[in-house]
């Protein structure tokens, strides 16, 4: 990991935006589209705005979700609804968007259609955009999922112990394919979890352990104990 560490949030989505702004149109130098695939969470409300100010030829990065809770996606829980909010309503209009919530009832009956979508993306993933769970969790991997069983398909449906709604998650090998990677952690607990882990990795393979053994790239990490 490339641990970056700022003084506070405004700092860090400055940082973060100016990276990601370089990765996409590094991208575009040798490609003619790239795909960011960005996160839900309270953190993204403060950095994708300021990715948004980057004047970029929008029109050639599709945006993606790293996941989504199975919720209407007017829903205030829904990822799609808050990407929409402080990301593309500050895009042009012709950005394009896939997102990953369908009409089916589950997303385990969903899995072949959105597995459809994400393979019409422009591949591989130009720069995947995650934010870390104090338990470690990235996207919707959580602990003890069979990371063997993520790779079928390009996502994965997920039924968390402990949350109101099921989810749909890019699967490891999707994320692990991203040209490049970029983990957003806020808050003391969580950068105490990535201490720990660059001394002892965790045997019982967290899943930012999972992504960090498969990576085809290094993470380049932004991270703040000061959130407000």
């Amino acid at each position: 990991m490339q641990r970056n560490v700022y003084p506070n949030i405004e700092h860090l989505s400055q940082g973060f935006a100016d990276f990601a702004a370089t990765t996409l149109q590094n991208t575009l130098a040798h490609r003619s589209k790239a795909t960011l695939v960005v996160p839900g969470g309270n953190t993204p409300r403060h950095y994708l705005p300021e990715l948004a100010k980057h004047r970029l030829p929008w029109d050639r990065i599709t945006v993606t979700l790293s996941d989504e809770r199975w919720v209407d996606v007017t829903d205030e829980q829904s990822n799609e609804h808050l990407v929409k909010k402080y990301l593309m309503a500050h895009l042009p209009a012709n950005t394009p968007f896939v997102g990953l919530k369908t009409q089916h009832n589950s997303p385990f009956s969903a899995i072949d259609e959105i597995h459809q979508r994400l393979n019409s993306l422009p591949l591989p993933l130009s720069l995947t955009v995650l934010g870390l769970g104090e338990d470690g969790h990235i996207a919707s991997l959580f602990p003890g999922m069979n990371s063997d069983l993520l790779s079928a398909h390009h996502c994965v449906a997920v039924a968390p112990p402990i949350a109101p709604s099921p989810r749909i998650s890019l699967s490891l090998a999707m994320l692990a394919g991203s040209e490049q990677i970029a983990l957003v952690v806020t808050g003391k607990a969580k950068r105490r979890l990535l201490d720990q882990l660059n001394v002892h990795p965790d045997p019982k393979k967290l899943p930012l352990i999972w992504l960090l053994q498969h990576a085809n790239t290094a993470l380049t990490v932004f991270e703040t104990n000061n959130v407000n």
